[in-house]
């Protein structure tokens, strides 16, 4: 394999990096081990979660940024990829939410009581608790975005080699070298602090217009409990965060029942319109860091994207820049 930047890792971080490094002119070559789309990694699914509201003011800029992003690609690839209909941030105490960062970064939100948000949506906020509602959210069509990511990488230049694991970076003859491995990243660097899990979201039916995506925090952490939001075949998608058993990723696996069991008993707490027996059930592969924060380093030749930590995708579009930033500086 010869290329002046290969990619390893054909996720939708991975399809971003070589999407933006051609768009730079450069000549890439992306290698997935498994087929693009492939339901083992972190990148399958029809819909994520994309939203401003984050505790953390520099998350709520990235985003921004990253919004940016997403409607520069839906131009590019002429596909509708965002589809916002709102957020809301459930949350036991006021002080909880994500409205200082809000605030900071200058984005609209309201804050409202269980009694007023039920009032204008059908979504069970517990009595007593606060729902932060935040327009510039809902979700991107996640496997339309990853080939979007790689038809427009691939009309530009790209060369794409699918089934063709990489076993050592030493055999790749690239003048710079790109892992977007996600819960493979460790396989190439032990060193590199990310626990993989094997979570579980389910799928419900549920008629009618799609509502704001909505995260519960914990009141502990201020971390996400509970989460769902809009899918286009069932209506709601929904899951527990960080809740799955640490795993190999190359082990196959199949969704825990005790979890599908806990997402069903949230559901049917907060979505009353919504069939309360989940129609359907799949895994997904967190790689995540202590803090949650990514991992976009530089170790000689190559560069580490790695450690999305279960929020990483609405941020493709600018995790991909700066990845081919680090790897320009390289060449």
């Amino acid at each position: 394999m010869q290329a002046e930047v290969i990619v390893v890792g054909a996720g939708v971080m991975g399809s971003a990096t070589a999407h933006a490094l051609a768009r730079d002119g450069r000549d890439v070559l992306l290698v997935e081990q498994f087929q693009v789309g492939h339901d083992r990694g972190s990148s399958h699914g029809r819909s994520r979660i994309v939203r401003l509201a984050y505790p953390e003011v520099e998350f709520v800029e990235l985003a921004k940024e990253a919004f940016a992003g997403w409607r520069e690609l839906e131009q590019e690839s002429g596909q509708e990829l965002l589809e916002l209909n709102g957020l809301l941030e459930l949350v036991e105490e006021p002080g909880q939410s994500s409205q200082g960062a809000l605030d900071a970064a200058g984005a609209d939100y309201e804050l409202l009581d269980a009694e007023r948000a039920r009032a204008r949506w059908p979504v069970g906020v517990p009595d007593g608790w606060t729902a932060l509602f935040q327009p510039e959210a809902g979700i991107v069509r996640a496997d339309l975005a990853q080939r979007a990511f790689v038809d427009c990488a691939v009309a530009r230049g790209v060369r794409l080699e699918e089934g063709r694991r990489v076993e050592l970076l030493d055999e790749l003859d690239a003048s710079a070298v790109v892992v977007t491995a996600g819960p493979w990243v460790t396989r190439f660097f032990p060193d590199v602090p990310v626990r993989t899990t094997r979570e579980t979201v389910a799928y419900f039916q549920r008629e009618g217009d799609p509502l704001p995506s909505v995260v519960q925090l914990d009141p502990e952490t201020r971390g996400h409990a509970m989460y769902s939001l809009h899918d286009p075949v069932y209506g709601l998608k929904a899951g527990a965060h960080h809740a799955g058993a640490v795993v190999d990723p190359d082990e196959s696996g199949e969704p825990d029942p005790a979890l599908v069991e806990r997402i069903a008993e949230w559901v049917a707490r907060t979505y009353p319109d919504a069939e309360p027996e989940p129609v359907a059930a799949e895994t997904c592969m967190y790689a995540t860091t202590a803090d949650e924060h990514f991992i976009l380093e530089r170790r000689g030749k190559v560069v580490i994207g790695s450690a999305c930590s279960g929020h990483g995708f609405k941020f493709a579009p600018v995790i991909g820049t700066r990845l081919a930033a680090l790897a320009a500086d390289i060449l």
